[in-house]
């Protein structure tokens, strides 16, 4: 960025005109304020809106107005006003919204004929329950409520055993069909998002390691499992999630994350941060489409070793670095989404073993997805038509699960 401290960052050209340094500290960029603000860096001929350069002019600028006193100089101030009445309208409706959603989402889920034994409760049913229960943060039996509530709307056929949402999560054949539930929870936005954000992050279990502690006399410490995801930089929905266990390395995550969110959304660019830095990873994203903004560890250098994409970026990486850096910082996006998913839900996971927790991670990033469409009815007129959804994804894995 521009450092704020540097008084000659921004320097007067004429009335309404403005020179910004370049952050390499080589060159500048001309800011024009007549007919809204414009900007003739990269960024701001690729994206438009605001570029730093537009935000340090306005930040620099200072508006002289005369007082019986004598001229008075007051600082800009900068704003980024919040869709109050959008961001007001779902949160009063989201309670209301989510039940109806949700339901409608579950319906995508094919029903297994049953052709023999005691009839069992309809799988849309039991996911209905186990995501609504996690929504809910409540306990299996305080929950019960909830199927009641939702059974007298119609919601449900049956309001099932308080038990029955745990048991449906320690299902490991119950796992892709909550993957392909987040994707089909994210398809509302499809149109809104072309650009991406990659990172993980971790969420605690109610388990504990005993080994350390009994060996080498350490405190009790809670394990954890960490959530891989790929979020949306402008709406913050999650395309893709892929858990695994505390110590899963994230460079290798990155593919079936790409995989996952390209099979419903055009892929236009992607940030990480350093740790997916890799030859595969950058070739990956080309071939999906994109460009991927992932920095450079300072010991790699631009040999393509078999990746040209490599080595194009690279060197963009290092003769354009603020103009890469400016992409790169999309990637806050990410972190932005799990710190909202772990407000909203929680970075504790009930469940005992781990299966599931894996389902019961899915059934939050699936709330959470929910929430983030019920908002962006409201601020964006996003329609969502989860009952004309089919999946054969979860046909074909129903199948060979045997449920």
């Amino acid at each position: 960025m521009i450092m704020l401290a540097d008084k000659d960052a921004v320097s007067v050209i004429k009335d309404g005109v403005y020179a910004v340094k370049s952050q390499s500290g080589i060159g500048q960029y001309r800011v024009e304020e007549e007919g809204g603000w414009k900007c003739n860096c990269p960024d701001y001929l690729a994206r438009g809106g605001q570029c730093k350069h537009i935000l340090a002019t306005r930040f620099y600028l200072e508006i002289q107005r005369d007082t019986p006193d004598g001229t008075v100089t007051e600082k800009v101030r900068l704003s980024y006003p919040q869709a109050w009445t959008a961001y007001n309208a779902a949160q009063m409706d989201e309670v209301r919204a989510f039940d109806a959603m949700l339901r409608d989402i579950v319906e995508a889920i094919p029903e297994p004929d049953q052709k023999m034994g005691r009839p069992r409760l309809p799988i849309r049913e039991q996911l209905f329950c186990s995501i609504q229960k996690v929504y809910s943060q409540l306990s299996s039996r305080r929950a019960y409520s909830l199927f009641q509530n939702a059974k007298d709307r119609g919601q449900l056929n049956h309001a099932p055993h308080f038990n029955a949402p745990s048991k449906l999560l320690n299902r490991a054949d119950i796992t892709p069909i909550l993957h392909e539930l987040v994707r089909l929870s994210a398809l509302p936005v499809a149109e809104l998002e072309t650009e991406f954000s990659i990172d993980s992050t971790g969420f605690r279990t109610t388990t504990y390691s005993a080994y350390c502690g009994e060996k080498h006399g350490q405190k009790r410490e809670n394990r954890w499992i960490k959530a891989h995801i790929c979020a949306g930089v402008k709406t913050n929905i999650v395309t893709g999630i892929v858990v695994t266990e505390a110590n899963g390395a994230d460079s290798p995550q990155f593919a079936s994350l790409l995989d996952k969110t390209a099979r419903s959304f055009e892929i236009g660019e992607i940030s990480a941060d350093m740790a997916y830095s890799s030859r595969d990873n950058i070739d990956d994203t080309i071939a999906a489409g994109g460009v991927a903004y992932i920095p450079f560890k300072s010991n790699a250098n631009g040999r393509a070793r078999g990746s040209p994409g490599w080595k194009k970026m690279y060197h963009y990486f290092q003769f354009n670095r603020e103009e890469f850096m400016a992409h790169y910082h999309k990637r806050s996006n990410v972190e932005a989404t799990n710190a909202a998913i772990k407000r909203k839900f929680g970075e504790t996971l009930k469940s005992k073993n781990f299966v599931a927790q894996v389902n019961e991670l899915l059934c939050k990033i699936i709330a959470y997805n929910l929430t983030v469409i019920i908002h962006e009815m409201h601020e964006h007129g996003v329609q969502p038509d989860f009952l004309n959804l089919k999946s054969p994804t979860c046909a074909q894995s129903m199948v060979r699960q045997g449920v």
